[in-house]
């Protein structure tokens, strides 16, 4: 990962992408005890930052590994980011998702042209080396969720408009964090371009294995592979590319409650008038309810996505 590559990236995403807005709202300044920048990247094409690291690697590609076309495997917002950048340039997408994942993300990435495989996490299927055999036999490319430079390259698009549009002082910036493809791309931008900015992923209760990660100094695995309403950001150990990078860049890691989750949901609809899912709503849920944890008069939020089930999203207001 260099920096070359990440403004590489950049330009390639430049007309593209939606730059998204930073949000504040004095309510929620006062939940929190300190000004809180919300960063709506549920406001994303295709509802998430995913879409910037799917252009990001399938505009890399050379024009023949895109016409043979690209695999991925994805609990959904990778999925559907992967899939709407093949689809714009015109490239096959098989995307492997879990059979468990929410219905909506499963629909939407059809809806966006992909051909979507469904594996059996719960019992013990391995996407690993289904996608690895998929792309083997079908001569696609496998475009990881995190574990890719472009990926990451892409999410850091991310830091660099944080960098251009927060004006305050030093500050944590709370993302949420599955394999810390987003965490480590915001960092590595951030150190570039603002680095009295420091990144801090935030993760379920349960499936903190970044936190533990960090706090060990070793890879550290989840003992679950799901369980929590944040399907988006759970993850069984950090990425081998990204565990260095927020090793070397991040602090400490932060753990909130599915129930937190759900509450932060709701806040954001009311005062910012956006839509999160549980795990695009952890960071904020950090900054809300956390508050002891973080130092500082100001806190930048990455609210990462908002693609959610009617269902869990009426269960937030009932919180």
């Amino acid at each position: 990962m260099t920096p070359e590559l990440i403004f590489a990236a950049e330009a390639r995403l430049k007309g593209v992408v939606v730059e998204t807005p930073l949000l504040t709202s004095p309510f929620l300044d006062e939940i929190a005890g300190r000004r809180v920048h919300v960063k709506a990247e549920c406001l994303q094409h295709t509802g998430s930052f995913k879409f910037r690291g799917g252009w990001a690697a399938v505009s890399a590609l050379a024009p023949e590994e895109r016409g043979r076309g690209v695999i991925a495997f994805s609990s959904g917002n990778h999925a559907q980011g992967v899939a709407l950048a093949a689809a714009r340039h015109g490239c096959l997408a098989v995307i492997l998702m879990p059979k468990d994942a929410p219905k909506v993300k499963i629909e939407n990435t059809r809806a966006l042209g992909a051909e979507v495989v469904l594996y059996d996490r719960i019992g013990g299927e391995d996407r690993n080396a289904i996608g690895t055999r998929l792309s083997a036999e079908r001569g696609l490319t496998l475009i990881k969720p995190y574990d890719n430079p472009e990926v990451i390259a892409g999410q850091a698009s991310v830091g660099l408009e944080i960098a251009r549009q927060y004006s305050g002082g030093p500050a944590d910036v709370l993302v949420c964090c599955g394999g810390g493809g987003l965490s480590s791309g915001v960092a590595l931008a951030l150190a570039e371009k603002k680095p009295s900015l420091r990144v801090r992923p935030a993760e379920p209760e349960g499936f903190d294995d970044m936190a533990r990660s960090l706090a060990s100094g070793r890879h550290e695995r989840n003992a679950a592979v799901s369980g929590s309403l944040c399907d988006a950001i759970v993850t069984p150990t950090p990425g081998k590319l990204t565990f260095p990078i927020l090793q070397r860049l991040a602090g400490p890691g932060l753990v909130v409650t599915d129930d937190e989750c759900l509450r932060a949901m709701a806040l954001a609809a009311a005062r910012l008038h956006i839509v999160l899912e549980p795990g695009g709503a952890a960071a904020l849920a950090a900054a809300l309810f956390h508050q002891d944890e973080i130092s500082g008069e100001d806190v930048v939020v990455v609210a990462t996505g908002g693609n959610v089930d009617e269902a869990v999203f009426a269960r937030a207001f009932a919180a």
